[in-house]
């Protein structure tokens, strides 16, 4: 497709408008998206709830109105599966999802796990629906240093 010159300053005032362009179709459409991975916890993996609780995948709501997660899944390549209770992710909030064991808040939510769920050199977090279907998701290899933002 091209683009006239006289149209790119239309478009460019329409952009400025809109506040800021979004970097990713799922934020575009307003939902909940994965955000920031950190796969190798500080220090070394010693399988201690502080070590597990290192690791974490942190999901954000780019929506302006609450979204229901119940029945969501958040699973690594191998399948190991954390599936949340029936709440909701308040609009424009983030929660982060430890892999270790704790008190579960608004903000911060415990997989009650007694071993690492994230592989240190590859993998894939994926967030799906109740249904199965994908919302989203974040790889990383070794060229990451200990955590993806996605």
């Amino acid at each position: 497709m091209r683009i006239r010159r006289a149209a790119l300053p239309a478009l460019a005032g329409a952009v400025a408008l809109t506040g800021a362009v979004l970097s990713t179709p799922a934020e575009a459409a307003g939902g909940v998206v994965i955000r920031h991975v950190w796969f190798d916890s500080p220090g070394s993996d010693n399988g201690s709830n502080a070590s597990l609780n290192g690791e974490w995948v942190e999901i954000k709501n780019t929506s302006s109105a609450s979204i229901s997660l119940k029945g969501w899944i958040l699973k690594d390549v191998a399948n190991h599966k954390y599936t949340f209770a029936n709440l909701k992710i308040g609009a424009g909030k983030t929660m982060k999802i430890r892999t270790g064991k704790g008190t579960d808040t608004a903000a911060t939510k415990f997989q009650k796990r007694s071993w690492y769920v994230w592989n240190n050199t590859s993998d894939t977090a994926i967030l799906t629906r109740a249904n199965g279907s994908k919302v989203d998701d974040c790889k990383w290899t070794t060229s990451d240093p200990s955590d993806k933002r996605c």
